[in-house]
């Protein structure tokens, strides 16, 4: 659940406190962004005073502070601008390096807080998001956080110190022609404000839009060979197309209030601009402002204003920054729901109870009714029963994937919301139906089990796992790119690549969650002539729909209705006449 009181704070309050750790850099950064607008405001005064120079000579105002010679002057003037130049040059190049550097820092800081946050978030979370939404966000919205920063955050430090040192010099000046100037200044801002509540609201929109179809992107290239298996090729273009179309829709409402920004803000620098030039022209003509001073107004108000359109741009940018801050720190509030424990058990035995326990998916009806089972160390278990029973549901409960509503689950005595997740999950290897590997070499692969383990142990797990042969056959052998997710082998190559992992962990408990339910009768007999083998002083759970896998569990455990409706070994369950020996009936033939 997400902090409420945290989200209703401004989203910028919000970036600042999590970047409190470079606040230095901030600082530092804003004091170059301010300095090098400072330096770069300097030229106009100097064109002004080198007006001065030719128009009164020794009554300039260099000539007044005891340089009265005018070449004199106009070398002091050349020694100026250089030093000016500089300091601009200097403080634009350290501005640059320190928003750029915190701008990736930030990104690369943010990306992995979201990141890592979301891996300690539990499943039923993780139930109600999209890949393609969490996607946008780790990436999208924190690039668009590093676009800010690298260029927003010293645009409007840069127009604020304009508006300021420009606003003092016009008034030190000339106060008459500096009143017409600023008019329009606190219009802008004013605008600038109500601009970007209103673009707030559709770039919110817009971030949404594109969650949704980065999800539909996602999810259709995942599934590609089912499109292609129904020949939906067409309709998934369609759904691509308009899921396209209402983000582009939703980013033109956006560009469209974006757009007539800048031509509002010019209309509005038209009369400030107009106005110093009629009215600053006219008091020197009556001698009430030099040359010089004229030159410097007429300079220094544009300099003043027409920066001030690029309000419009900054503002977008700030805006896309702020809703993309208010998603990815939205998902950083966002509260853990399994906390861990701090109990440590030292030598797991592999003891597993099931005491009263209770458990239901959010907005269903629940799964279990005071579901009780348990499991003796060493003990080898199979769990029966029909689709939607929540044999799987069992293994996430175990695993603390999921907390039960009541009751609770014990590993070695020890409920397991005591226990830390390392220890738990440390005692479990898993293998799941639905194998997942990562990209890398098929030894890497093998190596997430442990992966300190040395080639020994490496060889010896692919030993057993009965991996040995089709991986020498391979191009680069252990070496052999596998692909994203190992589409580069085949579904029972998969299979036992990851039974090689479990093996490698040689954890206390191993768990095979319909592990042979994809596989052919071959890579089956296979996979259970490895399961028997790691199975060996271990406790062994089985889920699976193949009785023939379970057949010579030393108990088996019926699922049925919410409560385990029938428990023993094969031959026991056959006799009895129930659930089970209907099933096996059917599977060989019999019913």
């Amino acid at each position: 659940m997400e902090n409420n009181s945290e989200s209703k704070r401004h989203p910028l309050k919000r970036l600042i406190s999590h970047l409190s750790e470079h606040r230095g850099t901030i600082i530092l950064a804003s004091i170059c962004s301010i300095l090098n607008k400072f330096w770069d405001l300097a030229p106009p005064v100097l064109i002004g005073m080198a007006v001065d120079v030719v128009a009164l000579r020794e009554e300039s105002f260099l000539g007044n502070m005891g340089w009265t010679d005018p070449r004199e002057q106009f070398l002091i003037l050349v020694a100026l601008t250089v030093i000016i130049w500089v300091l601009e040059s200097l403080f634009e190049y350290f501005y640059a390096v320190l928003w750029r550097n915190l701008a990736q820092t930030a990104q690369h800081e943010l990306r992995m807080s979201a990141y890592s946050h979301i891996q300690d978030l539990e499943m039923r979370w993780f139930s109600e998001q999209t890949t393609g939404g969490l996607m946008a966000i780790m990436n999208d919205d924190v690039n668009q956080l590093e676009r800010f920063l690298d260029q927003g955050a010293t645009d409007l430090l840069q127009v604020a110190t304009t508006v300021v040192v420009v606003g003092g010099i016009m008034f030190a000046i000339a106060p008459e022609v500096a009143i017409l100037a600023v008019i329009p200044v606190p219009i802008i801002v004013i605008g600038s404000f109500a601009f970007q509540r209103r673009i707030g609201e559709r770039y919110t929109l817009v971030r949404e839009e594109v969650a949704d179809l980065n999800a539909l992107l996602n999810n259709n290239l995942s599934g590609i060979t089912t499109i292609k298996s129904f020949t939906a090729e067409d309709r998934e273009v369609e759904r691509v197309r308009m899921a396209s179309e209402t983000y582009r829709e939703a980013n033109k409402s956006a560009i469209r209030l974006s757009a007539s920004f800048v031509p509002l803000i010019r209309m509005a620098i038209l009369f400030a601009f107009t106005a110093n030039m009629l009215v600053g022209g006219w008091m020197a003509l009556d001698g009430a402002l030099s040359i010089g001073a004229y030159s410097v107004i007429v300079f220094i108000t544009q300099r003043l204003l027409w920066p001030l359109t690029r309000l419009g741009q900054t503002f977008d940018l700030y805006q896309r920054a702020m809703a993309s801050t208010t998603r990815v720190l939205d998902l950083l509030d966002t509260e853990i729901g399994i906390v861990e424990g701090d109990v440590e058990i030292e030598n797991v035995s592999g003891a597993i109870e099931y005491r009263d326990v209770t458990f239901a998916y959010p907005g269903r009806s629940p799964i279990y009714d005071d579901l009780n089972l348990s499991v003796q160390p060493g003990e080898s278990i199979g769990i029966v029963g029909s689709t939607g029973a929540g044999k799987t549901t069992m293994m996430s409960l175990m695993m603390r994937l999921h907390d039960p509503v009541s009751g609770g689950v014990f590993l070695d005595g020890h409920d397991v919301k005591g226990l830390t997740l390392n220890c738990l999950r440390g005692s479990i290897a898993l293998v799941s139906q639905n194998t997942t590997l990562f990209p890398g070499s098929v030894k890497d692969n093998i190596l997430y089990g442990r992966p300190n383990a040395d080639d020994d142990e490496i060889l010896k797990a692919a030993t057993v796992a009965e991996a040995i042969e089709f991986i020498q056959a391979l191009p680069q052998g252990w070496d052999t790119e596998i692909g994203e997710d190992g589409h580069r082998l085949s579904g029972g190559q998969r299979q036992r690549i990851a039974i090689a992992r479990a093996v490698l962990k040689d954890a206390p408990i191993l768990v095979l969650d319909e592990a042979t339910s994809n596989v052919d009768n071959e890579t089956e007999a296979a996979l259970q002539r490895s399961v028997e083998i790691l199975s060996k002083d271990r406790t062994t759970i089985i889920i699976a729909h193949r009785l023939s896998t379970i057949r010579n569990a030393d108990r088996i455990a019926v699922l049925d209705g919410g409560v385990i409706s029938e428990l023993g070994s094969h031959e026991q369950l056959v006799q009895a006449k129930g659930l089970y020996s209907r099933l096996w009936d059917v599977q060989t033939g019999q019913a």
